[in-house]
């Protein structure tokens, strides 16, 4: 997800997809642990994507 995509979106919509994004982190953390994981680089795209999201956040929240 780009940074553009995110600020086009509201605050509830990013609050609520951070949520999703985070729970999708830790169950393929949960598999890297088990040793199931097929695809380790979604792993880190997942991790930029929430450093994006809380960064817009942020922002917004500065600007208020």
């Amino acid at each position: 997800m780009k940074v553009n995509e995110i600020r086009e979106m509201s605050t509830e919509e990013i609050n609520k997809k951070l949520v999703e994004v985070k729970q999708e982190l830790f169950n393929l953390r949960f598999q890297q642990a088990n040793g199931n994981l097929e695809k380790p680089s979604r792993i880190r795209d997942l991790r930029h994507t929430v450093a994006r999201m809380k960064t817009v956040l942020k922002e917004r929240e500065i600007n208020e």
